[in-house]
């Protein structure tokens, strides 16, 4: 795994939480930082608290702040080396047929067309600077599991992410890292005190995270509990598998991979 030595960084949602925490510590290790969060006191604070940072009032869910965030970024840093997409909210409450749909698209809005917005922007301009650099899209254990009940909004965006984090990294050059910060419990602003309470530090969540993020992982992880139950989702998927489903060997001549692989080998090999 190559090792990673951002002389930049880009943290949306970068005010409180994760992404503050994150930030004061590559800060600390001197990395110049810019901070983009919405406007207020949050914003205010992280530019007092934060050495030498930068800060960007910018909401992700809206195209144009994030391009606005990009030329700033660029404008004031010169090159980017890491950028976080870590703005989120928290989910809408109830069993999901419960949930009113336009509320859930609102927490969409962020929670994943925030991360996709952060990509769109920042990838066209990372393979042009040619830098060794990472794209990071804060996920969740809800990427894995229903973690916790009745936050189908936030546990579909998360999902999403996974996911759309996983195809950019098919898009992307060998010298453009993507992967997924995948939290567990963490004590955060995104919920009730008296709930989040119970969460992991976020000082040492922040200790387990960074080294991941410098050795340009795919999935950053912290929370050794998660295992138990990806394990269990995996272990019912697989037996599925082996009760139902034609054995690799046989099926091979269905493999999309493999058949993608083989046309564009034969196209390559007709244009030559």
């Amino acid at each position: 795994m190559t090792q990673f030595n951002p002389r930049t960084a880009v943290i949306t949602g970068g005010a409180s939480g994760i992404g503050f925490a994150i930030a004061k510590d590559l800060a600390a290790r001197g990395v110049k930082v810019m901070v983009a969060d919405l406007p207020g006191t949050g914003l205010d604070d992280a530019a007092r608290l934060i050495d030498g940072v930068l800060t960007q009032p910018c909401d992700v869910s809206d195209l144009d702040q994030v391009e606005a965030l990009a030329e700033a970024a660029f404008d004031q840093l010169g090159e980017v080396h890491l950028v976080l997409n870590n703005a989120g909210q928290g989910g809408v409450r109830g069993k999901m047929w419960e949930v009113d749909p336009e509320a859930a698209r609102k927490h969409f809005d962020v929670n994943f067309w925030g991360v996709w917005h952060g990509c769109k922007v920042f990838a066209p301009r990372l393979i042009e600077q040619q830098a060794l650099s990472a794209i990071y899209n804060t996920g969740s254990e809800n990427s894995w599991f229903c973690a916790v009940r009745q936050t189908a909004a936030y546990i579909a965006a998360k999902h999403a992410v996974l996911g759309m984090t996983e195809s950019l990294r098919e898009d992307l050059p060998e010298h453009v890292h993507a992967g997924l910060i995948v939290p567990g419990w963490v004590f955060t602003p995104l919920g009730p005190e008296q709930f989040m309470k119970f969460g992991m530090p976020v000082e040492e969540y922040t200790k387990i995270v960074v080294p991941q993020l410098l050795a340009r992982r795919r999935f950053v992880v912290s929370h050794g509990c998660n295992t138990v139950r990806i394990a269990e989702r995996m272990d019912e998927l697989a037996e599925s598998y082996a009760e139902y489903a034609l054995p690799a060997e046989e099926d091979a001549k269905h493999d999309v991979q493999l058949v993608m692989a083989q046309l564009r080998k034969i196209q390559k090999e007709q244009g030559a």
